[in-house]
């Protein structure tokens, strides 16, 4: 089973920068696509961010221009980097394959943006 450790988060003020990562207890080259998650108290979780292993990326329309998704194959590993960060910003963050599998999720990262 595919283990999804997810670290970078904190507290960061409006128009701050914060870069996630998600490690994969697996070759990343086995999973076709991964995307980043996020989650804010009361509300659903959401798909905010995708890349295929070609390295096609895909963003949802509040963070484009502002978020970059990557992966590394050689650290099996797939980041986040976040910049101009809002306080609309402010979730638990999760990676996971797309479309996700419920036995994948972690324990997230939290991220919160507020002055």
């Amino acid at each position: 089973q595919v283990q999804l450790v997810e670290s970078g988060g904190g507290l960061v003020q409006p128009g701050g920068s914060l870069r996630l990562s998600c490690v994969l207890s697996t070759s990343i080259y086995s999973v076709n696509t991964m995307g980043w998650y996020r989650q804010a108290p009361g509300t659903e979780r959401e798909l905010v961010a995708v890349i295929t292993r070609g390295g096609s990326a895909n963003y949802i329309d509040s963070v484009k221009g502002r978020f970059t998704i990557s992966r590394d194959s050689a650290k099996n590993t797939m980041y986040l980097q976040m910049n101009s960060l809002k306080p609309e910003d402010t979730a638990v963050y999760y990676c996971n394959v797309v479309p996700h599998v419920s036995a994948y999720w972690g324990q997230g990262t939290q991220v919160t943006v507020s002055s």
